[in-house]
C-alpha cells in the first residue's frame, strides 16, 4: 500500500494528519471517526516531527520545573523521562527493547522475528533499555538549562523523522503488523518530514549545532536501517521505534557534548 498525497495537501487533510500522528505517537486521547490506522496512514507520517517536537517541549518543561523546585538534575531527568514514557506509552521504548532481544537472541529471520513479537521483556532487551536510559538522562542532566528546551525539540522530531524515511527505503520484514499497516510513504511524504524536522533543528539550535545534529540523526538511521536490513531484511514497528530511539539519543548525547 502505497499512500497518495496528490489530494492532501489541503487544510483538512494537515488536521487529519495530525490526529492520526498524535493517536499513534501519544496516549492523548485524540477521536477520529476514520480510527487510529485510517487508508492514509503512510501519508500522515509527514507530520510526525511536529508531534516530536511538542512532546520534546513538554518533556523539556517538565525537566526545567523540577529544577526550579531544586531537583537534582539527574533526579530530575529521570523523571522527565518517565513522564515521556507516560505521554508517548513507551511506544518507541518497546521496540527498541524488541530489537535488542530480537537482534541479540534470534539465530536466524525468524526466529528473531518471533523474539520481537513475544511480549515478554529478555535479557538484551533491558540491558538494550538500560543503556538508552541512562544515555538520555546523563545528557539531559548534562544540558545548561538554558539549551534544554531546543535541544529536546530538535531530538524528538529528528528522533521521529526517521520513521518515514526507513519506511520509504526498507521493505516490510513481515506480512502483518503496524509496520506493514503502514504501508510505504512516497517519497513527497518522506521528503517533507525531513524538511520539518530539518526546519525545526535550524530554528532551535545554532547553525554549527544544527548541522552536526542532522549529521549524526542520519548516521544513527542509517546505521539502524544497515543493521534491521541484514538481521531481518526490511523494517518493523519495533525497528521504527529502535531507529527513533536511537536518533533520539544521539542528538542528546552529541549536544550534551556541544553545550555542556
Amino acid at each position: 500500500m502505497t499512500s497518495d498525497i496528490g489530494n492532501g495537501n489541503g487544510m483538512r487533510e494537515w488536521q487529519d494528519d495530525l490526529r492520526v500522528a498524535i493517536s499513534l505517537l501519544t496516549r492523548i486521547p485524540v477521536a477520529h471517526p476514520d480510527g487510529p490506522a485510517p487508508s492514509y496512514l503512510a501519508r500522515a507520517l509527514r507530520v510526525f516531527p511536529l508531534v516530536g517536537g511538542v512532546i520534546g517541549g513538554a518533556v523539556g518543561v517538565a525537566y526545567l520545573g523540577l529544577l526550579l523546585i531544586d531537583v537534582p538534575p539527574l533526579a530530575a531527568a529521570a523523571l522527565a523521562l518517565g513522564f515521556s514514557a507516560l505521554l508517548t506509552g513507551a511506544l518507541h521504548e518497546d521496540g527498541l527493547a524488541d530489537v535488542g532481544d530480537g537482534f541479540g537472541g534470534g539465530r536466524d529471520k525468524a526466529k528473531k522475528l518471533e523474539i520481537m513479537r513475544d511480549s515478554r521483556l529478555g535479557t538484551y532487551g533491558a540491558l538494550t533499555l538500560m543503556v538508552a536510559f541512562a544515555a538520555k538522562m546523563a545528557a539531559l542532566a548534562a544540558l545548561p538549562r538554558v539549551a534544554v528546551l531546543p535541544v529536546l525539540v530538535t531530538a524528538y522530531a529528528l528522533g521521529r523523522a526517521a520513521i518515514p524515511l526507513l519506511a520509504l527505503r526498507l521493505p516490510p520484514a513481515r506480512k502483518d503488523g503496524l509496520g506493514h499497516a503502514a504501508g510505504t510513504p512516497t517519497q513527497a511524504v518522506a521528503v517533507t518530514a525531513a524538511v520539518i524536522a530539518v526546519v525545526m533543528t535550524l530554528i532551535m539550535l545554532p547553525i554549527r549545532e544544527a548541522v552536526f545534529a542532522v549529521a549524526v540523526a542520519v548516521a544513527a538511521a542509517a546505521a539502524v536501517a544497515a543493521l534491521a536490513l541484514r538481521q531481518i531484511g526490511g523494517h518493523t514497528g519495533d525497528v521504527f521505534g529502535a531507529a527513533e530511539q536511537t536518533v533520539e539519543i544521539a542528538v542528546l548525547v552529541m549536544c550534551a557534548a556541544r553545550f555542556g
